[in-house]
């Protein structure tokens, strides 16, 4: 098994005095991508990294490349799965989220190009918590053994802890609102290409 270091983790302030020579990749979902973005970063979803490895292989050959999300999670797990590819990039410690709270700018697009919609985390704190309520309303009226709906979410939240993965997160994403549209992907592979 082939070991990989572990992403480097570039700080706000560093991000920020660097801005302008990095390639800035946001693997959050479009929908948070419109909520707020850093300045200039393109958005290639998560699960889409695969798709760009050649884009973004092309970048990383000009100049250093710093992957971003909403609090370094899944920019970290980007990284990895680069590195794995020969890949080097670095991380934003913290993501977008510590960005905002040290007072830089989030860029959203144009009001008519957004679609704006709650945060992964957001949506997976809800999904979580509605399943839950599901389990125990249908345990206590339906059939006691229906409480293994809510056992189970109980277990997957655990699980996503230790592991620090999330996969109720990648079913979500795979929802419509969390997709790409094909054209702004292809327009952020083609951003890259032209960087």
């Amino acid at each position: 098994m082939t070991h990989y270091p572990a992403p480097v983790a570039l700080g706000t302030d560093q991000a920020r005095i660097r801005l302008h020579e990095l390639t800035v990749i946001d693997v959050r979902t479009p929908a948070e991508y419109a909520s707020g973005h850093l300045p200039g970063a393109l958005n290639i979803p998560l699960d889409h990294i695969r798709r760009a490895l050649p884009e973004i292989r092309q970048a990383a050959e000009r100049g250093d490349v710093l992957v971003v999300c909403a609090s370094g999670a899944r920019s970290e797990n980007a990284c990895k799965l680069l590195a794995e590819q020969g890949i080097t990039t670095a991380t934003l410690a913290g993501g977008t989220g510590a960005w905002a709270a040290e007072g830089h700018e989030l860029h959203t697009p144009a009001a008519c190009d957004t679609r704006a919609g709650w945060s992964m985390e957001r949506q997976v704190r809800f999904t979580a918590g509605a399943l839950v309520l599901l389990g125990v309303a249908l345990g206590a009226f339906v059939h006691p053994a229906l409480l293994l709906i809510s056992a189970g979410v109980a277990g997957g939240l655990v699980f996503s802890a230790l592991t620090n993965t999330c996969g109720m997160a990648a079913v979500l994403g795979k929802l419509p609102h969390n997709r790409p549209r094909a054209a702004d992907l292809n327009a952020a592979l083609a951003a890259l290409r032209s960087r």
